[in-house]
């Protein structure tokens, strides 16, 4: 009976103190796999520039993509965000996870990112209906803690392989030349990183880089689509607002 009682506890303390690596890691994208496809993706918002910068897209036939984050520039349960993040959603634009508030999560507990992607996802789905499948890390900074619980969390994490430096203070002529270099070498795909928090983003380069890269023969879709994937865990109808905070 002894020998079977301590067997046991070993059992529990192995299982328990087995290390968190042995848990699955959530997969890492930073291209899109179907040919001829361009997925231009948005981070940081919702934020004044949303309907901008979706209508950019519709006017020209094209779809993007919109990282958001829950509290940064603004409060996603402020009644103006609330409206952009459905003036998006309803263009046909997808959604995505940017975290709570853009911190690094490679300095977070296990704890700590959870709630940074949790109640992102929450507010998504309360104002909106829908579940994101993908998720992009602030900085584009991940370690196996961060896959881990994207993969938990039925999350894909999302890089870029074209970025248009607007957030590191690249001029309108810089981003606009950076698309021109990458356009002229004409990759089969591109997945690429924008601000929808920049007036010149929303208003001189997104302009430039749409009629261009429609003009190289690049179907603008968004990044589920670039993937041949669903966007969305799971669809449902909004919420009634009872009081969302920050």
């Amino acid at each position: 009976m002894l020998a079977s009682v301590v067997f046991a506890f070993s059992l529990i303390v192995f299982t328990t103190a087995a290390p968190h690596s042995k848990r699955q890691l959530a997969q890492v994208i930073s291209s899109c796999t179907q040919p001829n496809t361009v997925a231009l993706t948005f981070d940081d918002g919702p934020w004044e520039y949303a309907e901008v910068v979706s209508d950019a897209l519709t006017s020209k036939g094209a779809k993007g993509t919109f990282f958001y984050n829950g509290n940064n520039y603004e409060c996603i349960y402020d009644q103006a965000e609330i409206e952009r993040v459905q003036y998006v959603y309803n263009a046909g634009h997808q959604l995505a996870s940017h975290t709570w508030s853009h911190p690094d999560l490679t300095t977070l507990t296990w704890d700590e990112i959870h709630d940074q992607m949790w109640r992102v996802e929450q507010a998504l789905e309360r104002i909106v209906g829908v579940v994101p499948a993908y998720m992009r890390p602030p900085y584009g900074n991940y370690n196996d803690l961060v896959l881990e619980a994207a993969y938990i969390r039925g999350q894909q994490v999302v890089l870029w392989d074209f970025d248009s430096g607007d957030s590191v203070g690249a001029s309108v002529q810089e981003s606009e030349s950076t698309y021109d270099s990458t356009i002229s070498q004409h990759p089969s795909t591109i997945l690429a990183l924008n601000h929808e928090t920049y007036e010149t983003t929303a208003y001189d380069v997104l302009p430039y880089a749409i009629d261009e890269l429609q003009a190289a023969g690049y179907s603008l879709v968004t990044l589920a689509e670039c993937l041949g994937e669903s966007p969305y865990q799971s669809v449902g109808s909004p919420q009634v607002n009872d009081g969302w905070t920050c």
